[in-house]
């Protein structure tokens, strides 16, 4: 095999026939995979196993839990990686032809953070129903006989031994790690749960204090209402004394309107007695001043009489005058 297959080729071990198994991705497999690795950087945090989550999340969004192992999947983006930066940046005096490699632009946007968003963000915990359960190695049972009387007369001890030893230690061990992941996972989803908890809780004891402070404002608003209702009954009270005052202006307006055409009756009254005192003023007058022509001509024993006639006439007159 070439070294260039490590970019995407993978080794998969069968723990049952113990036999080495290399699955080969395509050209889009390495593509997704690659976009899917840097669309969702924010999975790989540094912290306790969580490149192991974050990886099993891209194979399993690919299809891929049952045909490579979150390690191989690891190993195949460090050998990508490796790969282009020998291509990048070669060591001084080496040749390098990046072109000849198929995967040097798509790492290198990748690298350059122009593939950012490219794929679909995953959530970093999968279950473990979605990977295939580590199996325990089979012990099998190998009599062995030990050339000795006792022994011969027991027919021999049974002794356990275990075929590929190495092989069936390494099985236990990963079994024993996938036991402890297992273990995080649940103590993971325990402390998300007691976080989440705890929100609930703080929400609650934040929903608390917002219902007491409606009900605060809903005391105030209450209360203003009823100082509303009240002021308002006042307005009405106001209101209705106004209109009882317009009535009773209104009836007084009419009664002074009526004494108001009385007195121009009045008016017009004296002012024609007025007249007609006047004409009968210059009547009079006409009457005197003809009077007092008579009387030159007459004697004057008849000028005393003449003038007695006309005081009383004079007098009547003023009288009238008084009168009006």
């Amino acid at each position: 095999m070439d070294i260039n297959d490590h970019a995407y080729t993978s080794t998969t071990y069968d723990k049952h026939s113990h036999v080495e198994f290399t699955y080969k991705m395509s050209v889009s497999e390495v593509e997704d995979f690659v976009k899917l690795r840097v669309s969702n950087n924010y999975l790989f945090s540094g912290r306790r196993n969580t490149s192991m989550w974050a990886w099993r999340a891209i194979l399993k969004h690919m299809g891929l839990q049952h045909k490579m192992t979150h390690s191989q999947a690891s190993k195949k983006w460090e050998n990508l990686k490796k790969r282009y930066k020998g291509l990048k940046n070669p060591s001084d005096g080496m040749k390098v032809f990046p072109d000849a490699w198929p995967y040097f632009n798509l790492m290198d946007d990748a690298m350059e953070g122009r593939l950012e968003g490219n794929a679909t963000i995953l959530k970093a915990f999968p279950t473990n129903r979605d990977f295939p359960p580590i199996s325990k190695p089979k012990r099998r049972k190998v009599s062995m006989e030990i050339n000795s009387p006792t022994a011969s007369l027991a027919g021999g001890p049974e002794i356990e031994v275990s075929l590929n030893g190495d092989e069936d230690e390494e099985a236990v061990r990963e079994g024993s790690q996938e036991i402890d992941h297992a273990m995080q996972e649940l103590a993971h989803g325990r402390d998300m749960l007691d976080g989440e908890r705890q929100v609930m809780e703080r929400e609650k004891r934040v929903m608390g204090r917002e219902k007491q402070v409606v009900e605060r404002e809903k005391q105030v608003v209450e209360r203003e209402r009823q100082v509303l209702q009240r002021e308002r009954a006042a307005l009405d009270r106001e209101v209705a004394a106004l209109d009882r005052d317009r009535a009773s202006l209104e009836r007084e307006k009419v009664v002074v309107e009526r004494e108001r055409a009385l007195v121009e009756r009045g008016r017009d009254a004296v002012s024609r007695d007025r007249l007609a005192l006047e004409r009968e003023r210059a009547r009079l007058d006409g009457l005197s001043a003809n009077k007092e022509r008579t009387e030159e001509v007459t004697e004057d024993g008849g000028k005393a009489k003449d003038s007695g006639k006309k005081e009383e006439f004079l007098n009547l007159f003023e009288k009238l005058i008084e009168h009006f």
